[in-house]
């Protein structure tokens, strides 16, 4: 089919994986909701999780392009 690239979805879950990264780096720091010792292990995963998200909606997506 000639337009099987367009009618493709585009949505490859980045953009959830920067946003979940983000509600963790905000939760991270507060002891109401995170324990103490789990802190850093929260910010941790948020950078991973936010770092994986932005190379999959851009970085990745710009390499496919060229």
């Amino acid at each position: 089919m000639v337009h099987s690239e367009h009618n493709k979805s585009k949505n490859s879950g980045g953009f959830a994986l920067i946003i979940l990264g983000a509600l963790l780096l905000i939760i991270g720091p507060q002891e109401a909701i995170v324990p103490k010792s789990m802190s850093v292990a929260t910010w941790v995963a948020g950078l991973l999780i936010g770092g994986l998200g932005f190379y999959l909606k851009f970085i990745r997506h710009r390499t496919k392009q060229q």
